[in-house]
Order: C-alpha cells, then sequence, then structure tokens
C-alpha cells in the first residue's frame, strides 16, 4: 500500500461509494457496520470502517453524529500516470457518470492528457496519462 491514501468520511453513503469505486477500480472492498466493531450509535447498520485495496486504496466510514462529511477545496485525488490511456480513460468516465466534469480529459500541450471530475461522492479527482509511444 502507498501513503497517504484517503478516509473519508461519508454522508451515509460509504457502502455505495465504496462499492462504486470497488467497480471502477476493482481491488478487495471490506465493510465493517458499526454494530459489527461493537460500537453503541446509531444507526448499528451504519459503515463504522470500509477499506477499498487495489490499485487505488480509500478508507471510509459514515459521519457519526457531530462529525462533519467530506467536503473539499482546494485537494485533488491524483491519478497521474496510474493507469494506462484506455484505463485512465474508462476512470474518468466511470467517476463522471452522475458527477460535474471540471476539466475535459484531453491532450495538453505538453502531449501528456489530464483531465478532472468531481464524482458523484463529492471527491476531485485529476486523472492523467501519457500517451502511448
Amino acid at each position: 500500500m502507498s501513503a497517504p491514501s484517503p478516509y473519508v468520511t461519508f454522508p451515509g453513503t460509504t457502502r455505495v461509494a465504496l462499492s462504486a469505486y470497488q467497480r471502477i477500480f476493482g481491488g478487495e472492498l471490506s465493510l465493517h457496520t458499526r454494530g459489527d466493531l461493537q460500537r453503541t450509535d446509531e444507526p448499528l447498520d451504519a459503515i463504522g470502517h470500509g477499506q477499498l485495496t487495489g490499485p487505488i486504496t480509500i478508507f471510509g466510514s459514515d459521519a457519526a453524529d457531530g462529525e462533519d462529511p467530506v467536503h473539499t477545496t482546494g485537494l485533488m485525488l491524483a491519478l497521474l500516470g496510474a493507469g494506462d490511456p484506455d484505463t485512465s480513460r474508462r476512470w474518468f468516465d466511470a467517476l463522471a457518470d452522475g458527477g460535474t466534469v471540471v476539466d475535459d480529459l484531453q491532450r495538453r500541450p505538453w502531449g501528456d492528457w489530464d483531465g478532472q471530475v468531481i464524482d458523484r461522492f463529492g471527491l476531485h479527482w485529476l486523472i492523467g496519462f501519457q500517451p502511448d509511444a
């Protein structure tokens, strides 16, 4: 595992979000409810800890009472060179589904490709790759 890896406090959508990221990126998903973790704060079926490990590692949990869910400005999760061109395009399109394209995935003047998208869960991604030679 490379570090750092984001740990996201979702607004009750951890199961859906991490499952979506598993469909997009692949990897092993582990979800534990608050009840599984012997917590007593309700609802016990909320995710107390989740982890996706694979090409992308991301952790998450559902916000507890008094915790703010994720809201970021000035931060992107960069996947620069993390995938080949086809994989990077597929990731971009999948993250854009239900989200907002900030900057289209496009060739830049220096020859590389990149683009930005905010997915439907509120995470801002920067995806880029070098074209095949």
